[in-house]
Parts: C-alpha cells; structure tokens; sequence
C-alpha cells in the first residue's frame, strides 16, 4: 500500500465496491427481517442475533461519519478495546429489534456511500483522512473496510438463522484493499518474533501478494516475491473467514480449499496465526 501522504483520499471507489456495500447491507436486512426473533444466539459468540445486529447498525453509521470528515474515537485498534468499545456502545443502544435495526443498516451503508460521494466534490470534506479504530484509511480503503465487515458479522447473522451466507468471490476481492491495509495493524508479536520468512499468497481466480516477516515486523507487499519461501494458493471465501477468525485453517485444509508449496512448505498454517482478527 502507499504512503497516506501520497494516497488520493478522494479517489473513486474500484468498480463494484458501492453495489457490493448496498447488496451486502440488503442481504442482512432480508435475513433480519425474515428472522422469527433476535433472541437466539450467534454461534461462537456472546452475542444474541439482537446484540449482532445492533453492533452492525452502530458500525454502519461511524463508518458514515467517519467518511463524512467526523472524527469518532473507537479504541485503540486493539482487539482488547474495540471489545470495550462495542461493550460500551451496546450498553447505551437498546434497540434490539430486527426490522428498526435492519432499517438502520441499510440506511447508514447508503448515506456512508453519500458521504462518499459528497467528498469527491467538496474539498473541506474530501481533504480530511478519515482515522478509523484501524488507523487512518483513504476512503476507498475505509469503503473496502465497511463492506469486511458487514461481510463478517452478516456471515454470523446467517449462522444463526440457519441461513445461506452472502460471501462470494467477488465480495471477497473488493474486501482486498481493507485486508492488504490492515494486515501489519493486527500482528501477534509473539507469533513474529522469532520468524523469517516470505509468502506469497494466492487466492483461487484472484489477487495475490506477498508477505514478508523479519525482525518481528511485518511488510505486505501487492505482488509476491520472486523467491518466496512459501506459496499459499487458498480459496477466496476460506481466505476472507480464516482473516476474520471465522473459519479454522485446518478445516480448510482438510477440505482443499488450501494448497502449498516452495522451500519451506510447512510454513502455511503457520500463516494465520501470525495475525489476530480485530
């Protein structure tokens, strides 16, 4: 990724990105609206399907203020105080209804995509970086981050309600700016430090890119080394619930929808444990 300074914060966002974000917010909203109560629980969760869906609506509109120019601090980045954060902000939000929540969601994703929009044309918006609980983002990059995460906790929903999930493929790649961007934000130091390596990292019909380890940091790279130490070739939907802390690798490894190979092919399901989803 570049430098923030050299980033075009207006940019438009990549072909698909904002019908992906309504699509995305739509098929929650037919999930909630469809769901006999939110009462029940979201497996491997401390959620209700309420308490899930309350959460999403609360993130659709600080992401509409975030890209509207408005700052709105939300932890530290942290997986410790973005759950303090959500805590704090369930406990002030009593709304648990599915239609007034499904209602919510949709509502905040468009006028997000309105601030958008307006900041492509107003300066004294379009200049501010918008500092997300992630760091600061470009707004196609926040867009990218919007969308994740509606993915993320709409795979939940649909969890719950014993309901198809809306992740596919082309969801995933316009997730790719957002999971690039953030991947060095997320790294478990204990899991780096003692680590050289070089991946590079395919996904099925997609992107691929490399990542590097050394010294304990971590650089993410939009094209793989030329002599990594190991390649992943991984299936994109795997890919996106693996990253969210969703799926485990090794199921997906069981099932296929992970492949590797070069010099040290051992590394692979080293790979996810090297990042801790926020």
């Amino acid at each position: 990724m570049q430098p923030m300074a050299q980033q075009d914060i207006r940019g438009p966002l990549p072909e698909g990105l904002a019908g992906a974000i309504r699509q995305t917010a739509g098929d929650i909203a037919t999930l909630l609206n469809s769901a006999p109560g939110t009462t029940m629980p979201v497996p491997d969760s401390q959620w209700t399907v309420g308490e899930a869906a309350a959460h999403l609506a609360l993130a659709n509109e600080l992401m509409a203020d975030l890209a509207a120019g408005r700052r709105r601090p939300y932890g530290d980045g942290t997986p410790q105080s973005l759950a303090v954060a959500n805590a704090e902000t369930l406990a002030t939000f009593g709304q648990r209804d599915a239609q007034p929540l499904a209602s919510m969601i949709t509502e905040q994703a468009g006028l997000f995509l309105d601030a958008v929009d307006l900041a492509a044309r107003d300066d004294s918006v379009g200049d501010t970086v918008p500092v997300t609980p992630l760091g600061p983002m470009d707004r196609p990059v926040l867009a990218s981050y919007l969308l994740t995460h509606m993915l993320g906790h709409g795979y939940d929903l649909a969890r719950a309600l014993k309901r198809p999930h809306m992740i596919d493929r082309a969801r995933v790649g316009l997730c790719m700016p957002f999971m690039l961007s953030v991947m060095p934000r997320v790294v478990d130091p204990d899991a780096v430090a003692d680590l050289t390596a070089r991946y590079a990292v395919r996904l099925w019909g997609g992107v691929a890119f490399g990542v590097s380890v050394h010294d304990g940091a971590v650089h993410v790279s939009p094209t793989p080394p030329e002599r990594p130490d190991c390649t992943i070739l991984i299936e994109p939907v795997a890919f996106l619930l693996i990253g969210l802390g969703r799926r485990n690798p090794w199921l997906a490894i069981g099932q296929g929808q992970v492949l590797a190979w070069g010099r040290r092919p051992w590394l692979a399901p080293r790979f996810p444990t090297l990042f801790t989803a926020p």
